[in-house]
Formats: structure tokens, sequence, C-alpha cells
């Protein structure tokens, strides 16, 4: 694991120092780590970003528990404008090392999701909190009180279609 393969915002944890009642977590990110995720994400800026996390060993490896939280500044896709919003989501996420990881999910399990890899005995709490700002954030963001609506030009009174039907019929 490496921060060129992790992005930004990195916060490794070893998984073997995990006790076994459990531990907890706290991640923020700084404005440097905040700017350069806001470029990844093509977004405006981003005030806030923190992860609060529960780690818990459990029999296939660790078990993730918490809330990303973030204040963002988005754009409209509508007007252009910016605005600002804030993004909630809850984490729960299981890590495994690879060798214990089936080769393939059993059959009889509809949604089977595989865990996430423990790399060299750590788990990433920062590329997980940037993954699940990711996840949160809306691809195409309204600003709170705008809609979009089509208007067909040949609806209206005035328009070049309008006038043009009008001396069809004459």
């Amino acid at each position: 694991m490496t921060p060129e393969t992790v992005g930004p915002l990195s916060r490794p944890v070893d998984v073997m120092n995990i006790p076994p009642q459990g531990t907890e977590a706290h991640v923020v990110a700084t404005e440097e780590e905040r700017a350069a995720l806001a470029r990844d994400f093509g977004l405006p800026g981003i005030q806030a970003l923190s992860g609060d996390f529960k780690l818990t060993s459990s029999a296939k490896g660790i078990h993730v528990k918490g809330t990303v939280k973030a204040s963002v500044t988005q754009t409209c896709v509508v007007t252009l404008e910016q605005f600002d919003s804030d993004i909630e989501e809850e984490v729960e996420v299981d890590f495994a090392e690879s060798s214990g990881m089936p080769p393939e999910p059993p059959t009889e399990m509809h949604e089977y999701e595989p865990p996430d890899e423990i790399v060299n005995g750590q788990i990433d709490l920062g590329a997980l909190t940037s993954e699940f700002l990711a996840l949160g954030l809306d691809p195409y963001p309204r600003k709170p009180g705008v809609d979009f609506s089509y208007r067909d030009p040949a609806d209206e009174k005035d328009s070049p279609f309008a006038a043009l039907n009008r001396l069809k019929q004459k």
C-alpha cells in the first residue's frame, strides 16, 4: 500500500494492533487533503471531511462500521451555480487477508460481496473515507429549489415555428 495507489487521504491502521474488544478510529482530512480530493472528484471545494469508525475482529478478518460526513461545494447541473451541501454515508465493510477470500462467490448466495483486502497487514481508513464520500456524491447535483423543466418551443405562441404555422394556414 503506497500513497500513490491509495490517493491523497491515507490513514493506515495495523490490524494486528486491534484489541479483541475492538477499537474506535476517527479520520479528519486536512486542508491539503480536502483540496486534492476536491480536484480528484471535480468539486469546487470540500470544507470538511471526517469518518468515525468502530473496528472489530471477526472470524474472517476485520469488520469496520461507521459514518463518513462531509460538507462540500457542488455545481448545479441546471443553473451552473455553486451551492453547499452536506453528505452523510453509513459505512459497513469487511476486510480479510487475500488468502482467506474464496476464489469465486458461492452460487447459492445472491448478493455475495467479497471482503476488501487487508494489504501488508493494514487497512486504510483514509481511503475508505474517500471512497464513501465519492459514493455519497450526487452525480447530477441540483441546487435546492431548482427544477429542470423542458419547454417545447412549438408550444409557445411567439415561437418561430408558431409563426411559420400561421403562415402555412393562410
